[in-house]
């Protein structure tokens, strides 16, 4: 069961909602240490005071703020918990938008909210169910690591989930990070495009979606510790820089419904807007041919079932 690395409450209008804040993800990489290479010691890091010139224990360790150069302010964690700041405590819901009208590159890290005792079930159900039903997430504030942070608020499932959200102002520029200006043909625009159709699919289940980094590294590492020799490393596909953008499309295309089994591996030319035109206006133009015989044809029969009968 993931630990509680927060604790505070919901704040909903007059309800208040006590909540205990766990990590919704975890970290299945592989971690590694540093050491002593001659002896395979362990190399640590050491605490030291400048001014004293020693090893420093935890217990003489405390925060502080660089005011000037020769005074620092010092910071107490009572200091921190009794911050005149109504989030300090409290996770305030300020408004409800749109999942949708929140750039996703705003979004970070997810932590699962739990109802802390029985009295905080019936509100913490209520909020969830009334928040599902919106169709809306919650916009909060609350105060952490040192900071008062911006975060979403959704319902996952039966839980609910809390999102750290960067602040407008953390969110940097991309215009200096484009490229140049080029031009982008709408045959290429359609390349991409079946591109995109022939990797797509429903969800994110699949043999693909998994570490295949880590369960490489665990490969080495099974292989050293059983002195064996070291897996081989896959060798690496032909192929060089592709100059012509529009094969690199078709290519790229076949492989993917190769890979998918549909169908041979064969690179068919992608749709070219002027040639389907060509094709489709030489294939009209027999039809015009035989509706012009059908017309002449029709005309012909009029004229003759409008001649008056002879005399007898």
């Amino acid at each position: 069961m993931p630990r509680t690395i927060w604790s505070g409450a919901i704040s909903f209008g007059l309800v208040t909602v006590p909540i205990h804040v766990a990590s919704a993800t975890e970290n299945h990489s592989i971690s590694f240490h540093q050491y002593h290479l001659t002896d395979q010691g362990r190399v640590r890091y050491r605490k030291f005071c400048e001014i004293e010139d020693r090893q420093v224990d935890e217990s003489e360790i405390g925060k502080g703020y660089e005011y000037a150069k020769d005074q620092v302010i010092p910071i107490s964690d009572e200091d921190l918990a009794n911050l005149p700041l109504p989030t300090a405590k409290a996770v305030e819901i300020e408004s409800f938008v749109p999942l949708e009208s929140i750039d996703p590159i705003r979004i970070g890290a997810g932590f699962y909210l739990t109802p802390n005792g029985q009295v905080a079930a019936k509100p913490y159900k209520l909020l969830r169910q009334a928040l599902g039903r919106s169709s809306r997430v919650a916009i909060v504030k609350w105060a952490w690591h040192g900071r008062e942070r911006l975060g979403l608020l959704r319902v996952r499932d039966e839980a609910l989930v809390l999102h750290l959200m960067y602040w407008p102002d953390e969110i940097r520029d991309p215009t200096e990070l484009l490229p140049p200006p080029v031009e982008v043909t709408e045959d290429e625009i359609e390349g991409a495009l079946a591109l995109i159709e022939s990797m797509s699919r429903e969800d994110l289940e699949g043999e693909e979606f998994h570490d295949a980094y880590t369960d490489a590294l665990a490969q080495i590492i099974e292989a050293k510790q059983e002195d064996k020799p070291l897996p081989e490393a896959p060798a690496p596909e032909p192929g060089g820089k592709v100059l012509d953008l529009m094969a690199a499309l078709q290519e790229s295309v076949a492989k993917a419904q190769a890979s998918r089994g549909e169908g041979h591996a064969e690179v068919h030319e992608l749709p070219n807007k002027k040639t389907a035109a060509k094709k489709a206006t030489a294939k009209k133009q027999p039809a015009k041919k035989a509706a012009t015989k059908k017309a002449t044809k029709k005309a012909a029969a009029k004229k003759t079932s409008g001649r008056r009968p002879r005399s007898a």
